[in-house]
């Protein structure tokens, strides 16, 4: 037997029993919300929670900018997140003076995009987060809480659970072993989930697989989504050279992307279909780009074949940060863009259960609306 067969199953078996006993832990801190032991506090507004059971790369942020674009219109809304890996604690407010030091760079991305409509704050406990929200605004009528299903001291109107179609919660286990952060089986909690990053063509098969595996309560709701890329956006727009169009590229170009999200794999994915060759330097999630990693991105796109023909191409998220640095070297600047996203609803030909984007905004104006009713 070789080493590539004995390493992940010596792997597994060293990593279960951390897993049973991670699940235990969740598992019984769950029941003691069930019963009561441990209490969970309604608000007098309605409250809509998106998160994941999985570790990062379900793609909380894009879907947060579509329900925020979607409800605005309707709601007062105010987005609340933990504000991950940022270097403040507590309650902090967005605002023109705070970036992704400050706030983290998914709450310091919707700010930027949406804060003329939207109140944008972080702080670690969602309950005292809302109350300070409130007393800023009181014409807030709709939270949003940012990567919160686990943040159960908050009673959520609806809450919205994300799964990944390449890496489904059926298919995981619980850390460490895998990548879940409490049992699969806590997606009945869930009101609505959404299979996410899913291809552009599914064949019903598809569809019905999903259906059967996650295997949801009838009174859940499913849907599907995938990405839509949009236009590439300059990181500096006064200093850049033009915006390159991926399908005026050809094979004598060359991408240099730049990744530091949980998942790189779709964004990868998609520039390499293109007739451009395309060179990937991957950084961890959240990563906190400094002085070091500036010096290599700068030495990457030297050592390209063509640095000239070269454009360095990174995630919305990563251009939050990278955009923030001081002193970035001029040749950095003209030629870093980023890949702008959206979500799009795939409607589901194999189950009346689940449907596009009209079914969803209904599904959810009907929740929030009868909560405003009680």
């Amino acid at each position: 037997m070789s080493n590539k067969s004995v390493n992940p199953l010596l792997k597994a078996l060293l990593l279960k029993p951390l897993s049973m006993a991670y699940g235990a832990i969740t598992g019984t801190r769950n029941k003691m919300f069930d019963i009561g032991i441990l209490s969970q506090r309604k608000f007098d507004i309605p409250v809509l929670v998106v998160g994941n059971i999985a570790v990062g790369g379900t793609g909380k942020t894009p879907h947060t900018e579509y329900l925020v674009e979607l409800l605005h219109y309707r709601f007062h809304i105010a987005v609340l997140s933990r504000g991950y890996n940022r270097k403040t604690s507590g309650f902090v407010l967005a605002t023109d003076k705070t970036g992704p030091r400050e706030i983290g760079d998914e709450p310091y991305q919707i700010y930027r995009k949406y804060g003329k409509y939207v109140t944008v704050a972080v702080c670690e406990d969602r309950c005292k987060g809302i109350d300070e929200l409130r007393v800023i605004d009181p014409s807030i009528n709709l939270v949003i809480l940012d990567d919160a299903f686990q943040h159960r001291y908050v009673s959520p109107t609806v809450a919205i659970v994300l799964t990944e179609h390449s890496r489904p919660v059926y298919n995981d286990s619980v850390m460490p072993a895998g990548h879940l952060r409490e049992s699969a089986a806590s997606i009945q909690r869930a009101d609505i989930v959404v299979v996410t990053k899913c291809p552009a063509e599914m064949r019903p098969m598809d569809y019905r697989i999903f259906v059967k595996r996650l295997n949801l309560q009838p009174w859940q709701k499913l849907y599907f989504t995938k990405y839509l890329y949009g236009p590439l956006r300059p990181l500096f727009p006064d200093e850049a050279i033009p915006t390159p169009f991926f399908n005026a590229l050809g094979e004598h170009d060359y991408i240099l992307a730049v990744a530091g999200v949980a998942n790189p794999r779709p964004f990868i994915k998609h520039l390499r279909s293109f007739r451009a060759k395309v060179k990937a330097l991957a950084f961890p999630d959240h990563h906190n780009f400094n002085k070091e990693d500036i010096l290599l991105i700068r030495q990457r796109l030297l050592s390209m074949p063509d640095p000239q023909r070269t454009f360095i191409v990174t995630t919305e998220k990563d251009a939050m940060r990278l955009s923030a640095i001081k002193n970035m070297p001029k040749e950095l600047r003209s030629r870093m863009f980023y890949q702008p996203i959206k979500v799009s609803f795939i409607p589901n030909p194999a189950s009346e259960n689940s449907a596009g984007s009209d079914d969803f905004e209904n599904t959810l104006i009907h929740a929030l609306s009868k909560h405003n009713q009680k």
